[in-house]
């Protein structure tokens, strides 16, 4: 399968993984800034975006994907970023495959991951299609947030339901949305089923990790990030206050002067 990719910037690559759904747009809070310093790689993953497939696939072809982009760009060694479902392909690729990446930045993401997401409703359904259809109308109109954003399904992605975060929706998360396979929804819940746990195998990630995470996550709770990051053994985490699973649209600019720190910190690594 080739992967549509984004290309961005250059010097040492960093691969961006998105979560579900997504496409590697949905990266761009992290490519524009990230590409200025460094060759930012941002693929559209099997099933998503513009990764047309006809066929079904799990887990494991994600990873073979991922390892031939690698491959076909002459990528040896890069450090991997990834959100959500991104996160968790990273943590295998950094398992199965050491000595190809040189660090992890986990973002809202767990090798365990939980969830506590409440059950979903009739009026949660129909306040979530109108609050889209109205924001893709007209992005971060806060009259459209306080009658239907706040009451609809946006409330369990975003703590802070500003205009701001409301222009990140309509730009990439209902496009993605609408273009992610059904073989794609499959494939994340058969892993789900089977009760992913990839916590005992942490211990052979000896590069250095950040964990970012939002308290009020209800996809992958922050308490099931936090667990991670307590297996990873070079790891410092994040975790942000009054922020939920699509952080990254609500608080950018902090999440960007952390990560930016810790880059800097690990300088030696990524050159």
């Amino acid at each position: 399968m080739k992967l549509q990719v984004q290309i961005r910037g250059a010097g040492f690559p960093i691969l961006c993984l998105h979560g579900h759904p997504g496409s590697g747009e949905c990266l761009d809070v992290f490519t524009e800034h990230l590409s200025k310093n460094f060759q930012t790689f941002s693929p559209d993953l099997r099933g998503y975006g513009q990764t047309k497939t006809k066929t079904p696939f799990s887990l494991e072809d994600h990873l073979t994907d991922l390892i031939e982009l690698l491959d076909s760009y002459q990528i040896e060694e890069c450090l991997v970023l990834g959100w959500s479902l991104g996160g968790i392909l990273a943590l295998e690729l950094l398992i199965r495959y050491p000595n190809r990446f040189k660090g992890l930045v986990l973002v809202a993401s767990a090798a365990y991951p939980h969830g506590d997401h409440p059950s979903v409703g009739f009026w949660d359904l129909f306040n979530t299609v109108i609050a889209a259809i109205l924001n893709t109308i007209k992005p971060g109109w806060q009259w459209n947030i306080d009658t239907f954003g706040k009451r609809s399904l946006f409330r369990y992605l975003v703590s802070q339901q500003t205009p701001s975060t409301y222009f990140y929706l309509a730009k990439y998360a209902v496009p993605s949305y609408l273009k992610t396979s059904h073989f794609a929804h499959k494939a994340l819940n058969e892993v789900i089923s089977s009760g992913y746990n990839r916590l005992p195998e942490l211990k052979k990630i000896n590069v250095p990790t950040l964990v970012l995470t939002g308290t009020d996550d209800r996809h992958i709770t922050s308490q099931s990030s936090q667990e991670t990051a307590r297996h990873l053994k070079n790891c410092l985490l994040h975790c942000y206050p009054n922020a939920a699973h699509l952080f990254p649209w609500e608080i950018p600019a902090q999440v960007l002067r952390d990560l930016d720190c810790w880059l800097e910190q690990h300088r030696e690594f990524f050159t």
